[in-house]
């Protein structure tokens, strides 16, 4: 039988202390706000999940959820509000409200915040991406263009990311998930 966690209240929401079930509304989760790259609701805020990573981003306009890259596992994608940008193997689709987005593992992807912003659902395996061999960052005109990529390929998030202030834990804010 598998035991629930204990959810604990902090300053910047619930957080599960703790391995197990749980259960937990993305606005009393804590949000990781990030300067230009938007929010991500923090599902994992103590213990990372083993198999997969979930998280809701939410992004403005021109706000890239991450730099162009590919990953030794399979990340999906399904915009839950608003309008976003794919670019996936330099490929540029607009995304709307319910459109779902598969990259199979080693698929060169980003999704971009369009129009005046989206949320998304990210889910993504964690069978190799987590290790030393997770994936890389590739250089894409598409996505040098809508400032979500590097000039130069690099595995390092500390060079791919370094234009960015660090992201910072903060309590839910109130309408950024469509329905508040």
């Amino acid at each position: 039988m598998v035991s629930e966690a204990r959810l604990e209240r902090t300053e910047n929401g619930g957080v599960a202390r703790g391995e197990g079930w749980f259960v937990i509304n993305a606005k009393d989760a804590p949000w990781i706000e990030r300067d230009g790259r938007g929010a991500y609701c923090e599902f994992e805020a103590e213990v990372d999940f083993p198999h997969l990573g979930v998280n809701i981003q939410v992004l403005g306009p021109r706000e890239p959820m991450a730099m162009y890259h590919w990953e030794a596992d399979q990340e999906d994608f399904l915009v839950l509000a608003g309008d976003a940008l794919l670019i996936a193997e330099g490929q540029e689709r607009p995304l709307r409200r319910w459109d779902f987005v598969h990259c199979p593992a080693g698929t060169d992807h980003v999704i971009v915040g369009a129009g005046e912003g989206c949320a998304v659902l990210a889910v993504g395996a964690r069978g190799e991406s987590t290790g030393p061999n997770w994936g890389a960052y590739t250089v894409s005109e598409a996505a040098l263009r809508h400032g979500a990529g590097v000039e130069q390929e690099t595995a390092d998030a500390d060079v791919a990311y370094a234009r960015f202030a660090k992201g910072r834990t903060a309590p839910y804010r109130e309408g950024r998930l469509a329905g508040d």
